[in-house]
């Protein structure tokens, strides 16, 4: 069923690379529960971000939950540091893995809630067959690797369609949208469903964090009347 708050995620793609702790800091204050975490290898994405140590270093310090986005090839290779790292969701590419039911699979096997995450050009149906086994699906609607782009609005259809298909197969996988999700466009992304809504330069961008996270809500808050 459809929860009538959306999670505001904050990514910290778009912190201050040289205090992440500080950073991790601000989205807990900011009254956030969820905080994203983007993985890039450089290769599924053009960017390099980090990897499981920072992860593993952060979560004595926080209480958030931790979703790891892993943008890269071949993630069932690093699915098990990820786990050691202390996330509560790891959620991977169907582009990026070709053997994606097994991958899956070894996410829950290690009691860590799973995701699975499509890119613009990738319709739903290429997931289709595997939502009866995540608890997370992330719809990008931008082309993943850079923050601070424009949301495709087209993508919010897929938000619609993983919706409808929760509702009438009675799944409970969470709908999470990641990319150019801002003051603009939050409205849209509660109208197409989503259950969380994952924003990076946005959030980082204020000053007034905590008041950027009150607006976020209060307009996400109007969507659901």
């Amino acid at each position: 069923m459809k929860s009538q708050r959306i999670e505001i995620a904050p990514s910290i793609l778009s912190a201050d690379f040289s205090n992440m702790r500080a950073a991790v800091a601000e989205v807990e204050e900011s009254g956030a529960r969820f905080l994203h975490l983007d993985v890039m290898d450089g290769v599924f994405v053009p960017q390099i971000t980090f990897g499981p140590k920072l992860v593993k270093d952060l979560r004595p310090h926080s209480d958030l939950v931790f979703d790891a986005h892993l943008m890269v090839v071949e993630p069932e290779r690093h699915i098990p540091a990820f786990v050691d790292a202390g996330c509560d969701y790891i959620t991977i590419h169907q582009e990026s893995c070709i053997h994606l039911n097994r991958a899956l699979n070894m996410i829950r096997d290690k009691g860590v809630k799973c995701g699975i995450s499509i890119v613009p050009s990738t319709p739903v149906s290429a997931i289709r067959p595997l939502l009866d086994l995540v608890d997370l699906v992330l719809v990008m609607t931008v082309n993943p690797g850079y923050g601070g782009q424009r949301l495709i609005q087209s993508c919010m259809d897929k938000v619609v369609e993983l919706c409808e298909i929760r509702q009438s197969e009675d799944y409970s996988y969470l709908v999470s949208v990641d990319g150019g999700v801002n003051l603009d466009t939050i409205q849209d992304v509660v109208a197409a469903g989503a259950d969380v809504a994952v924003t990076g330069s946005a959030f980082f961008g204020e000053v007034d964090k905590a008041l950027f996270m009150e607006r976020m809500l209060a307009l996400a808050e109007e969507s659901f009347h």
